[in-house]
């Protein structure tokens, strides 16, 4: 089921869902309710058909205050034409030029965290903790207008609201209890943010987004607050993963690594390869707004339909030798950024991140290689598929 850097209990998963999309591609988990689709063109069906599958998740979360506020500017988790009007909103702020003017300051930010690294004199790091995650982090927050002081907030906030709760934490009363004195406080902090940027004038994401306006209307301030939320938390958790994914995947595959290194062009279908491989996220949840024929089952209106990212990416009927890791693999349609209107929208961003800390890594380092003496720290692969502490021996040119 892959290299030795794949945990056994995912290890586990792997073959129980490569069975399952054998003899059951859909099926219903009887502990959580939820309709389970391991296919590929069954889990394109679910991502893409957005009127008989809502990405309004509200009827499974329970009634909590705290998250109704936390929530209000999450375009992802709307319906057209409420997704379409506030996406054209934040759009306006989050341009693709936006975005790709960012590249110099991302180079800049990677320089800075591998000279810190070079001047400790260290030739073992922790790729999360020295690169991986503050790399993503302080861009983000230097784009928001964010002290990039706080950053240890924000990682404090994503550990608490997306990994390691359980993989029905959001749909559980105690989960979203759990989860409450983050959302909390992580909503003041990015509020008093966003109201002393429209006090002023002050330049960056977040003045744009409150003079963005579309048919006459503009976001208020929870409504960007939901944005942010949004961008900071999923949107630099999965640079982060994305980027430790590639290492692991590279790591595993020294051929794979030498190419690269002689063709840097070989990395931009390397990196979709990886998402492939080792999704970062782990579900695609829905809801079914009809009754819905899908995998030869009948899926009750009102029920809970969620993909398996890491299933669909292992699909034998889509991916020729699929448990390989191949980056010369032609037309790589995954799903890890979602599909159809609810693509993501960090991710030409995302995208742009690892490519550019790769490179910086690539230029630096005569190998990298992760050390057997030490053990690598994953995530519980049923909520999220990363590391949270990747050891990494540095061979210094």
């Amino acid at each position: 089921m892959g290299g030795p850097h794949i945990p056994e209990k995912m290890r586990d998963m792997l073959a129980l869902y490569q069975s399952k999309r054998q003899s059951e591609p859909v099926s219903l988990d009887e502990t959580s309710g939820r309709w389970q689709v391991f296919g590929y063109r069954d889990g394109v069906t679910v991502a893409t058909d957005a009127k008989r599958f809502s990405n309004d998740l509200s009827a499974f979360i329970p009634d909590h205050e705290e998250l109704k506020t936390f929530t209000k500017g999450n375009f992802q988790a709307m319906d057209d034409p409420r997704h379409r009007q506030m996406r054209s909103l934040v759009s306006q702020g989050f341009t693709p030029k936006f975005v790709q003017g960012l590249a110099p300051r991302i180079e800049q930010v990677a320089t800075e965290l591998l000279d810190r690294i070079r001047d400790q004199g260290r030739d073992r790091i922790d790729l999360v903790g020295d690169l991986a995650h503050p790399l993503p982090v302080t861009v983000i927050a230097e784009v928001m207008g964010l002290p990039v002081a706080d950053r240890h907030l924000f990682r404090k906030w994503a550990d608490a609201l997306l990994v390691d709760n359980g993989v029905d934490a959001l749909f559980s009363e105690e989960g979203v209890a759990a989860m409450a004195p983050s959302i909390r406080e992580m909503n003041q902090y990015l509020l008093s943010h966003v109201r002393e940027y429209r006090a002023s004038d002050k330049a960056g994401l977040i003045r744009a987004l409150v003079a963005a306006e579309t048919d006459g209307r503009r976001l208020d301030d929870q409504e960007i607050v939901g944005f942010l939320a949004l961008l900071l938390i999923a949107g630099h958790l999965t640079t982060s993963t994305m980027f430790t994914n590639a290492i692991l995947c590279l790591d595993e595959n020294p051929g794979a690594m030498k190419e690269i290194r002689a063709d840097r062009g070989l990395i931009p279908d390397m990196l979709e390869e990886v998402l492939r491989y080792r999704s970062p996220l782990v579900w695609l949840d829905r809801r079914a707004t009809e009754d819905v024929e899908l995998g030869g089952k009948r899926i009750p209106e009102g029920s809970l339909v969620s993909v398996s990212l890491v299933s669909v990416g292992r699909d034998e009927s889509e991916f020729k030798d699929p448990d390989t890791f191949d980056i010369h693999r032609e037309q790589i349609r995954h799903l890890a950024f979602g599909m159809g209107i609810h693509f993501c929208l960090g991710a030409p961003l995302a995208r742009m991140e690892v490519r550019i800390a790769l490179n910086a890594m690539l230029d630096r380092y005569d190998d990298f290689r992760i050390p057997t003496d030490e053990p690598i720290v994953f995530h519980d692969p049923k909520d999220f598929n990363g590391t949270k502490y990747l050891p990494l021996d540095l061979v210094v040119r």
